[in-house]
């Protein structure tokens, strides 16, 4: 019997000061990887990458525009060590949330570190200059489906930019748009019997808000070349696998920007592919580094779904 893993790589939100450290420190592939990353991110006042993901501080760390690098580079860093001190297994699947999706993609060899690494690099870039054009948010609705978050959008755009942007898991969607509509989403649920809270967020993600820069990303994508994936990776937009055409999953990733993140059917595909393909005993669902926020969102998903994280070298955890 043939163990495999089927890997979950966080989005933005998941990062952490101190992330990646120490897997920096055992593994020395994890290491080239931050190195690699110095070298090619390029941060204001020509601070390291390595720098602020271990040391922080946490307002530089969440920037956009440094945050996804920085994750990317974490996932595959931590993947990286794993291989190296035998917790390892062939990969089965892959699947990302948001930014996650190019760390999952690069792990099913559609593209290099390298090339995944300049591309999420020029999409954190693109993303942080379109929220800083726009005075947008994002509100967290608890306790609607996606039918209660379409009437909250409906009576609390008032003309504005309000949509759905995040189902996260059953009973979890996240709303994204202009700052006033978002306030006016906050009363709107309130009064719906929902609870509302809005997020420490610097712009409006998965929202029209974000054009500018999916437009930017769909000019940098097509100068990459696509390898064939060598495993399923799921898309956020549909909540289905990529097919073979480089094209339609380049298509996608633009799209991704500008669409509601479908994490919930993504998780709940795989898990049904997972069972048809007969791999319940064998594939084991690993979450990259950092944190465990999608071990969270998958006991919301399917409790009867184990993950085990791997945050730390010496911390995994499963649950």
């Amino acid at each position: 019997m043939t163990l495999q893993h089927i890997h979950l790589c966080p989005g933005q939100g998941a990062q952490n000061v101190g992330m990646g450290h120490s897997w920096h420190q055992a593994s020395p592939s994890a290491a080239a990887m931050f190195a690699h990353a110095d070298q090619v991110v390029e941060l204001e006042g020509g601070a390291r990458l390595s720098q602020i993901c271990f040391e922080g501080p946490t307002e530089t760390l969440n920037r956009t525009d440094v945050s996804q690098p920085a994750l990317f580079v974490c996932g595959l860093a931590s993947h990286a060590g794993l291989a190296e001190h035998g917790g390892a297994a062939p990969i089965a699947a892959a699947l990302g949330l948001s930014l996650g999706e190019y760390t999952a993609l690069a792990l099913a060899g559609a593209f290099s570190f390298q090339e995944g690494l300049r591309l999420v690099a020029t999409r954190g870039r693109l993303m942080q200059r379109a929220a800083e054009a726009s005075r947008g948010g994002m509100v967290a609705i608890i306790g609607a489906d996606e039918a209660k978050a379409g009437e909250v959008c409906a009576a609390a755009a008032e003309g504005q930019v309000l949509v759905p942007a995040n189902f996260n898991a059953p009973g979890q969607i996240v709303l994204s748009g202009n700052v006033e509509a978002c306030d006016r989403a906050v009363t709107v649920a309130g009064a719906m019997g929902l609870r509302a809270t809005k997020l420490a967020v610097a712009g409006a993600f998965h929202s029209p808000l974000m054009q500018p820069a999916a437009d930017g990303m769909a000019r940098a994508l097509e100068h990459v070349t696509f390898q064939p994936l060598q495993c399923p990776v799921w898309s956020n937009v549909t909540g289905r696998p990529h097919g073979a055409d480089p094209a339609t999953l380049k298509r996608l990733l633009v799209e991704q920007i500008v669409k509601p993140v479908r994490w919930d059917a993504c998780c709940q595909d795989m898990l049904a592919w997972r069972k048809a393909e007969g791999l319940g005993e064998t594939a084991s669902l690993h979450e990259l580094a950092p944190g465990s926020v999608l071990r969270g969102l998958m006991r919301r998903i399917d409790r009867a779904a184990e993950v085990t994280t791997h945050d730390a070298i010496d911390q995994p955890q499963r649950a």
